[in-house]
């Protein structure tokens, strides 16, 4: 038996894809622990065999501006969130590793507080790499971007890191886990595990009404995450037009976790929830015909072709643009332009995704390659073996 401890964000598409693993390693015999901002939302995702949650530093106050996009986007989500959150959990996490005593650390890519005690303390860290948009680089033509993160890395290891250390705290050199697969991400990355999604039973959430559902049209789902109901009036107005306009063959299920849409006399071919059973909703699109629009999120996309649903992707900001092109160059979806689509342009994109066979194809190939590659069991194998290493 070995001891594993979870360092996560406090963010819901992050820490799903650590729930299904850290459930598979319980099933197999192992303890598990968690460092989070966010004990509650742990809790909440995990379920109640979770393990001990140790709390963490948060978040810093204050929310990233909405009209922000490129390189001032990703350099303030450096400035304002990663940074800060590392300086701030890494007391937190210290205190968990003292408490628990891991065998393995797991440290999410973003939560580079894990990775930097782990080095600190001489213990082996998995990086849990819930996007694979790191793996192509995405600084790549910023070159003045990268000697600032390259100095602000340098000295967030000299403050909570071993500062003779060198390995990049978001690639362990003992073992990187890939929540996708070269089908979907492209293999640019050496020495990573391909595991596929970590897809798993959630929590029932908030009652859905299955009976609304109309067997006899297609079904289109519209979701932006759980991260922007900041920016996402506009967007889900065009998305409920178009849905509207072709209500003779397609209903569509529209997520407004933000309330920002009103009601209007027209909606009842167009369903307008706050939250969804995503999962169990995607199941229900595998079995008949639909399309999924979204952010291009990588726990949406990896989730809708997990169940060979072709998608629309609307990328905002931060890794989303590069899976949005992962998305298109295999095939299986249509980009739009988020913030300037018309109502015209979606439409041909959800027409597109929706009659022409091509996208349907290229997404039941990426589910197959998905579901070959393992998902939780996988990853709690490779997990396994690295606590053996170093035993």
């Amino acid at each position: 038996m070995s001891r594993f401890l979870f360092v996560v964000p406090p963010l819901v598409g992050h820490l799903n894809p650590a729930v299904g693993v850290a459930a598979e390693l319980t099933a197999r015999g192992h303890q598990v622990a968690w460092a989070c901002a966010d004990p509650e939302l742990v809790g909440r995702l995990a379920g109640p065999k979770a393990g001990a949650v140790f709390a963490c530093g948060g978040a810093p106050p204050g929310e990233r501006p909405a009209d922000l996009r490129g390189p001032e986007a990703l350099r303030f989500l450096w400035e304002w969130y990663l940074l800060p959150l590392a300086e701030a959990m890494a007391p937190g996490v210290r205190a968990a590793v003292e408490a628990f005593r891991p065998d393995v650390v797991v440290a999410d890519q973003q939560a580079f507080a894990g990775a930097l005690v782990a080095e600190r303390l001489g213990l082996p860290w998995a990086t849990s790499a819930t996007t694979s948009a790191e793996f192509t680089d995405p600084l790549a033509g910023l070159p003045k971007v990268r000697e600032w993160l390259d100095r602000r890395l340098a000295g967030l290891r000299s403050a909570i890191g071993d500062p003779a250390g060198e390995a990049d705290p978001r690639f362990s050199p003992h073992l990187v886990l890939a929540f996708s697969t070269p089908e979907l991400a492209g293999d640019a990355h050496g020495g990573v595990r391909w595991v596929g999604p970590s897809i798993t039973a959630r929590p029932a959430s908030a009652d859905f009404p299955w009976e609304w559902l109309d067997g006899g049209r297609a079904t289109v789902l519209v979701t932006l995450g759980t991260a922007n109901t900041d920016v996402g009036g506009r967007f889900l107005e065009v998305c409920r037009d178009v849905l509207r306009e072709r209500a003779d063959r397609v209903q569509g299920v529209l997520v407004d976790p933000g309330g920002t849409l009103e009601p209007r006399g027209d909606d009842k071919d167009v369903l307008i929830l706050p939250s969804v059973p995503q999962l169990a909703l995607l199941e229900r699109l595998e079995r008949g015909s639909g399309a999924v629009v979204c952010h291009a999120g990588h726990n949406s996309v990896c989730e809708a072709l997990w169940h060979g649903v072709p998608l629309v992707v609307a990328p905002i900001r931060d890794d989303q643009p590069v899976v949005s092109g992962q998305v298109t160059d295999a095939g299986a979806g249509v980009r739009v332009r988020f913030g300037r689509v018309t109502a015209r342009q979606l439409g041909a994109a959800v027409d597109s995704v929706l009659d022409e066979p091509g996208y349907r194809a290229a997404a039941g190939r990426i589910r197959t390659a998905f579901r070959a590659a393992g998902g939780p069991s996988a990853a709690a194998a490779h997990l396994e073996d690295l606590a053996r290493e170093f035993r």
